[in-house]
C-alpha cells in the first residue's frame, strides 16, 4: 500500500488556514444541551499487544453496544502478533479500523494519527493495556451530553503500580503546577473524551515534543473530570521504561513551561552579584595585608561556578533542540498502510 505521511507542522492540510494573529476558527456546536452523537471514535494506540487486543476489543464493543462506535486502532510499529490480530479484526467488524504506521514513533505520536483518523463527533483516547477501563466511557458521554468539551479521567486508585512509579508520579504533577502555565489536574492521564471542537483545535497543533493531555487542556472549552479506579496491566509488560518516562516528562515540562529558562537566567545574576560583592571584601583583606589561603576554596568555587554554567547550557540546549525539531518540519508519523474502508472520510495525513 503506498506510503502516506502525516501532516508536516503549519500549512492548510487539514483546512485549518493560517491567520495573523495565529487564531483558528473552530464550527460552534448548537444546543450544546441536547448533544447528539452520530458516531463515536475510540482511538488506540497499540504497540506489541498481542495478549489483550481481544479482550480490549470485547470490552469496548460491549460497554458501547448502545453506542454507533468506530475504533480506531494505531499499530505503532508492533513486532509480536499485534498486526494480525488487528487485521482479523479489522475483517471482522468493520467499526475496527487499522491504521499501521512505518515504524514505532512513539507512544504520543501514535496517538496524534489516530486523532488525525477519527471522525466521530466525540472522540476517547484510550490505552490498549486496559488500565483505564473502557466501561468509564459512557459516564464520560454523559458528561459530554451535558457540555462539557473536554472529559478527562482522573486516577482516584492506581492498582498494580510499582511505589517508586507512583512517588515519581506525584513528584512530577507537582513540579508541573508549579512550573507549567496550564492547570493539569494531578493523577489525569491520556483517557478523555474530546467533542469535535476541542478534537478539531489539538489536530490543528503540530508541534513535535507532543503532551497529548497538556494539550488538550491548553486548547481550554469547557473541560469536567470523571474519576474511576485504574486496573492493573490486562497482560504483558509496560512499554514505558524510566528512560522513556524521563524524556516524557522533559518534553511536558518544556513544552508548557519557560520557567527553567527563566531560573537560568535568575543563577547568573545571582552568583554575578555574590562575585561582585566579593570583590570589595578581597580588596579590604588585601590592604589590610592578611594572608588569605584560598587554594581550596578557589577551587570549588571554579568547579560550582562551572558546574552552573554546564547545568544551564544544558537547559538552553533542550529548547533549542526542540527548536531544531520544529524547523526540520520532517512529518509526525508515516502511515505504511490502513485497513480499508469505502466510507471512509477522505482526511488522509499528506
Amino acid at each position: 500500500m503506498r506510503d502516506q505521511v502525516g501532516c508536516a507542522a503549519g500549512g492548510t492540510a487539514f483546512g485549518f488556514p493560517h491567520h495573523r494573529h495565529g487564531s483558528v476558527p473552530f464550527p460552534r456546536i448548537v444546543a450544546e444541551a441536547q448533544r447528539q452523537l452520530n458516531l463515536l471514535s475510540v482511538v488506540a494506540p497499540v504497540f506489541d499487544e498481542e495478549d489483550t487486543l481481544e479482550e480490549f476489543y470485547r470490552r469496548v464493543t460491549e460497554s458501547l453496544a448502545a453506542v454507533p462506535i468506530e475504533i480506531v486502532l494505531v499499530d505503532d510499529g508492533s513486532s509480536d502478533a499485534s498486526p494480525a490480530l488487528l487485521e482479523a479484526l479489522a475483517q471482522r467488524d468493520p467499526r475496527v479500523r487499522v491504521l499501521t504506521l512505518s515504524r514505532n514513533f512513539g507512544h504520543q505520536a501514535a496517538i496524534t494519527a489516530g486523532l488525525d483518523e477519527a471522525r466521530g463527533d466525540a472522540v476517547v483516547i484510550l490505552d490498549a493495556d486496559l488500565q483505564d477501563p473502557p466501561e468509564v466511557i459512557p459516564q464520560m458521554l454523559e458528561r459530554w451530553r451535558e457540555g462539557a468539551e473536554v472529559v478527562y479521567g482522573v486516577r482516584r486508585l492506581r492498582s498494580g503500580e510499582s511505589r517508586s512509579k507512583l512517588v515519581t508520579a506525584r513528584w512530577f504533577y507537582k513540579l508541573f503546577a508549579r512550573l507549567a502555565q496550564i492547570d493539569l489536574r494531578q493523577n489525569s492521564g491520556d483517557f478523555r473524551l474530546l467533542g469535535r471542537e476541542a478534537h478539531a483545535a489539538v489536530r490543528s497543533m503540530r508541534e513535535r515534543s507532543r503532551f497529548v493531555r497538556g494539550m488538550t487542556v491548553w486548547v481550554g472549552f469547557e473541560q469536567a473530570a470523571v474519576e474511576y479506579e485504574r486496573d492493573q496491566r490486562f497482560a504483558g509488560q509496560t512499554k514505558y521504561t524510566l528512560r522513556r518516562m524521563l524524556r516524557f516528562s522533559v518534553d511536558a515540562l518544556s513544552s508548557f513551561s519557560h520557567v527553567p529558562l527563566q531560573a537560568a537566567t535568575v543563577l547568573g545574576f545571582t552568583f554575578s552579584m555574590i562575585a561582585f560583592l566579593g570583590i570589595p571584601v578581597a580588596i579590604g583583606i588585601r590592604i589590610a595585608g592578611e594572608f588569605v589561603p584560598g587554594i581550596t576554596t578557589v577551587l570549588l568555587a571554579v568547579l560550582l561556578l562551572g558546574g552552573i554554567q554546564l547545568i544551564t547550557v544544558g537547559i538552553i540546549g533542550e529548547y533549542l533542540a526542540r527548536i531544531y525539531d520544529e524547523v526540520k518540519q520532517r512529518p509526525l508519523y508515516i502511515v505504511r498502510g490502513r485497513s480499508s474502508d469505502p466510507q471512509r472520510d477522505p482526511r488522509d495525513s499528506t
